[in-house]
């Protein structure tokens, strides 16, 4: 191998980590571990052909433990509501390709028709206040940034189910 193979240009290096990614998105999010919650939602909702489609997907994929900061029911009650659970996860997906160096402070077009915002310091980056706590884990047809809470439209609410 000569130097010139070896060399990747300024900023490529970190993002290949050694191998291409061999998942889709749907299958990174699986694979990862910590994402059950939302690997279920994403079945749940008949969205898992969609999101392993071509892309490019930018997913800001909640964690376990940030489901389990929703409401008391809210969770089971999205469930059961597949409408407004498959809204919620799309509020989520940002088409395109988004590396978190990409991200721009500002409004994103989610693929559910409305905006996130998204807020962008040197060290920090949050989406409608959840904070990114692991960026970058590349897919074949996207990329899945960590968040650490769901979130959702504005004046949307998540409410406990009914004792």
């Amino acid at each position: 191998m000569n130097q010139t193979e070896k060399s990747a240009p300024v900023g490529e290096a970190a993002t290949n980590a050694h191998t291409p990614p061999k998942k889709n998105v749907v299958d990174t999010v699986i694979a990862a571990g910590n994402f059950t919650s939302f690997a279920a939602c994403v079945k749940a909702a008949g969205l898992t052909d969609a999101l392993a489609a071509k892309g490019p997907f930018t997913v800001f994929a909640p964690t376990d433990e940030a489901f389990k900061k929703l409401p008391s029911g809210a969770y089971d009650a999205l469930l059961k509501d597949s409408a407004r659970l498959k809204a919620v996860l799309n509020y989520h997906v940002v088409p395109g390709f988004f590396m978190s160096r990409d991200m721009k402070v500002g409004e994103v077009m989610t693929l559910q028709g409305t905006t996130l915002t998204a807020a962008v310091s040197s060290s920090d980056l949050r989406v409608n206040g959840a904070r990114v706590m692991q960026a970058n884990i590349v897919a074949t047809n996207g990329v899945v940034h960590t968040i650490d809470a769901v979130i959702l439209p504005k004046n949307w609410q998540l409410l406990a189910a009914a004792a």
